[in-house]
């Protein structure tokens, strides 16, 4: 049974080049607008502002060559809270906004199948200088945080989400990608669930190259608890569902 499921499963990772999808069937080719480039949010809500891009240039003197060869998982972070500043880079290197081209289009910082995009950042802020401790949804067009909770005991809530992995509580704060898969759905139909989580690891390699150049360290996560994760963040898991996590911190 065993061998016949990942058999099963295995199919997964070839239903994008499949002959026999008919793209021509996809909402793209049926002449519907395509899906917002970032999830929508009160006009209302509390948004706080991130340092502009220019101010990139003070946060760190590595060289690509120096960030790829020294990349390595992080578990073990200090208690010294991280500055907005960096989190303002780490956000723009992870899903910065370059060029927006039309309401549903925009060139990031990572590739994306497509220029879809279909990923959403969350963020656990637990020790993040200048902010409330709380779940924030970044809003890539605005180069903004969305301050979208406050949550008691925060950091024990997390560490449960990822099956009781500590580092996350200890972390200054944990990157939560979510999908929207009907962005990707939209032009490749039941083709898009393969290249959304390939499009989840270039935005992870992103974050642990922009880490190094700065001297913190992240660590991705895979194992959580998808439920638990969706209800902490509070989406849906239907239309909108957590694919991807990573804490990040000072070295210790």
């Amino acid at each position: 049974m065993e061998n016949e499921l990942t058999r099963k499963y295995r199919s997964f990772l070839k239903d994008s080049i499949r002959k026999d999808i008919d793209f021509s069937k996809t909402d793209q080719h049926r002449g519907i607008a395509p899906p917002p480039i970032e999830k929508p949010y009160l006009k209302d809500a509390r948004r706080i502002d991130l340092p502009p891009y220019d101010q990139f240039q003070e946060l760190g003197k590595c060289d690509l060559k120096s960030a790829i060869g020294n990349r390595e998982s992080h578990r073990a972070y200090s208690a010294e809270p991280m500055a907005i500043e960096e989190l303002s880079f780490l956000l723009w290197a992870t899903q910065g906004i370059r060029q927006k081209l039309d309401p549903g289009h925009a060139l990031r910082t990572v590739p994306s199948a497509g220029c879809r995009h279909a990923l959403e950042t969350y963020l656990c802020v637990l020790n993040i200088g200048g902010l409330d401790q709380g779940i924030y949804r970044y809003l890539p067009l605005e180069h903004q945080l969305l301050f979208e909770f406050t949550e008691e005991n925060l950091k024990g809530k997390i560490v449960r989400g990822v099956l009781g992995q500590p580092y996350p509580g200890e972390a200054a704060v944990t990157f939560v990608w979510t999908a929207i898969p009907y962005r990707m759905e939209w032009r490749y139909g039941i083709a898009a669930h393969k290249v959304i989580a390939i499009d989840a690891g270039h935005v992870c390699q992103n974050l642990y190259l922009a880490c190094e150049a700065i001297g913190a360290g992240t660590c991705a996560i895979a194992a959580y608890d998808q439920e638990e994760m969706d209800r902490l963040i509070r989406i849906d898991g239907q239309d909108e569902t957590t694919i991807y996590l990573a804490s990040v911190g000072k070295k210790r």
